[in-house]
């Protein structure tokens, strides 16, 4: 029944403007304003992914948006030069000094997360 269409993900945030500067300043991802209190992030391979105004925000608790790229650390370095903030972790997804968990379990990926507190990721694409 839904086999064609065209679905896309979205998630809140409780301030579009600090959002619409994240994402596009510190992320250099094309963000377009759809007005209406929305928000549109246009990625890689025609994939949209909608952010919306909501003003009893509360942030998800779990990754909402991964970002898969060739060398976790050298993206890691570079997000952390414009002033991303990796989160660290203890227990079964440690992460290292950077914010770097090394596999075991799963894939290197670094956590950080958006100015309302959603949590985003960067992940070895391999």
């Amino acid at each position: 029944m839904l086999k064609n269409s065209k679905a896309f993900s979205g998630f809140s945030a409780n301030d579009l403007q600090q959002a619409k500067d994240f994402y596009q300043q510190k992320l250099g991802l094309e963000v377009e304003d759809n007005g209406q209190d929305m928000l549109t992030l246009k990625l890689a391979g025609g994939n949209n992914v909608l952010i919306y105004q909501k003003p009893n925000h509360q942030p998800a608790t779990f990754t909402v948006l991964n970002f898969p790229v060739s060398n976790v650390e050298e993206t890691v370095d570079k997000l952390t030069a414009r002033g991303v903030e990796f989160l660290q972790y203890e227990g079964e997804i440690k992460t290292d000094a950077k914010g770097i968990h090394r596999g075991e379990p799963g894939p290197v990926v670094a956590w950080f997360a958006d100015p309302a507190g959603n949590i985003l990721s960067v992940v070895a694409d391999h």
